[in-house]
């Protein structure tokens, strides 16, 4: 089994003999978010960027590799986020999903401009010349029945 990131700077902290407040005068970084590093407690650091500058200074405060540190962080954080991922319970495959979702979206939009286009393009009657409207209404003159 494989220590963690904090178990592996602790025990090389202890190979050297040297106490985290050794560590704390070397890096400027509180005691307390030392004590974090080395309980793997990253998420109780101040931020991403934070923690990546306290390895740095750690593992160089050590005479460890920042860069093989930093490596180990990266993989220790990748492992722990594909572990607590969701397993998706979905049948249908993710592409076919999309497929149906762009053809609703495409009838929707063919409803939408059917209707668009029967509103703009409707005759309206008050735009009709007045003869024409009341054509139905007037009964025809008697010279015209003959």
């Amino acid at each position: 089994m494989t220590d963690s990131l904090g178990q592996y700077l602790r025990r090389e902290r202890d190979v050297r003999g040297m106490s985290l407040d050794e560590i704390a005068d070397r890096t400027r970084i509180a005691v307390r978010h030392l004590e974090r590093i080395e309980e793997g407690c990253f998420h109780e650091l101040p931020g991403e960027v934070f923690v990546k500058g306290y390895l740095r200074s750690y593992a160089r405060a050590v005479g460890l590799s920042p860069e093989e540190v930093l490596g180990r962080y990266a993989n220790e954080q990748r492992a722990e986020y594909v572990q607590t991922m969701p397993v998706s319970m979905s049948t249908v495959p993710e592409e076919r999903g999309r497929r149906f979702g762009l053809a609703v979206a495409l009838v929707v939009f063919a409803v939408l401009a059917t209707l668009a286009m029967s509103f703009l393009l409707r005759p309206r009657t008050q735009e009709r010349p007045e003869q024409l409207s009341r054509r139905g209404t007037l009964e025809t003159p008697s010279h015209a029945r003959a």
